[in-house]
């Protein structure tokens, strides 16, 4: 099968709005590949403080993007063989990664490694330049959001539910400040593309959500089919 001809269905959005879940549920129910993007970024992040580099350094990052020896496997993340399933998911890794995803260089050194995931019988990707620019031609394109309380409130239960502290006002203004970044940086800043389907699931289950992203997909296949 041609490489253009597997069917991808991209989730993009800000952080902590819940793409990640929904993107694995789907994944899962029809049984597609599964591409978490973010984490991606937040392994160069950590390979980055690990290896105490230059963070300003936007040729040197790429180089460490481009030779990381990564392996997705039974839903773990291995960096050079060790187990980081957890440490990238640190608030730490987290700021990083979205500084060193405003470097072109770094996005460059990703891209292909990120299209290499389209394999038979499909894809589903989160991320924040999905279908905007990774896969432009995907069979479904979502920008999914939800308000940045609400993405705060998941967010502290999240660690919270890892036995992490968190305060809820650092939690808010953490995330309101990487919307900004996110969206202000001038490589493949987030926003919904004009062929994106707006999820907004400020008062949605992640039932509700799943079900609602795969009656989308249902419905483009059902009319490719007639």
């Amino acid at each position: 099968m041609k490489t253009e001809k597997i069917p991808v269905i991209t989730i993009d959005g800000p952080s902590a709005s819940g793409k990640g879940t929904i993107a694995q549920l789907v994944a899962r129910k029809i049984k597609f590949h599964y591409l978490d993007s973010g984490a991606l970024y937040r392994l160069v992040a950590l390979k980055t403080l690990q290896s105490h580099a230059d963070i300003h350094d936007a040729d040197q990052l790429a180089q460490i993007a481009k030779h990381l020896d990564i392996v997705f496997k039974n839903e773990q993340i291995y960096l050079e063989g060790a187990i980081v399933t957890e440490d990238i998911r640190a608030e730490q890794c987290g700021l990083l990664a979205s500084q060193l995803a405003a470097y072109p260089q770094v996005r460059a050194a990703l891209t292909e490694r990120q299209r290499a995931f389209r394999q038979p019988p499909g894809l589903v990707t989160d991320g924040r330049d999905m279908g905007s620019v990774i896969f432009p031609d995907a069979t479904l394109k979502i920008f999914l959001t939800a308000s940045a309380e609400i993405r705060t409130h998941r967010r502290y239960n999240q660690l919270k539910e890892k036995g992490i502290s968190a305060n809820m006002a650092d939690l808010l203004h953490d995330i309101k400040k990487r919307d900004e970044r996110d969206s202000n940086r001038s490589i493949a800043p987030l926003g919904q593309s004009a062929d994106a389907r707006l999820l907004d699931t400020s008062a949605l289950t992640i039932s509700q959500a799943q079900d609602t992203v795969l009656s989308w997909y249902n419905e483009i296949v059902h009319k490719a089919s007639v």
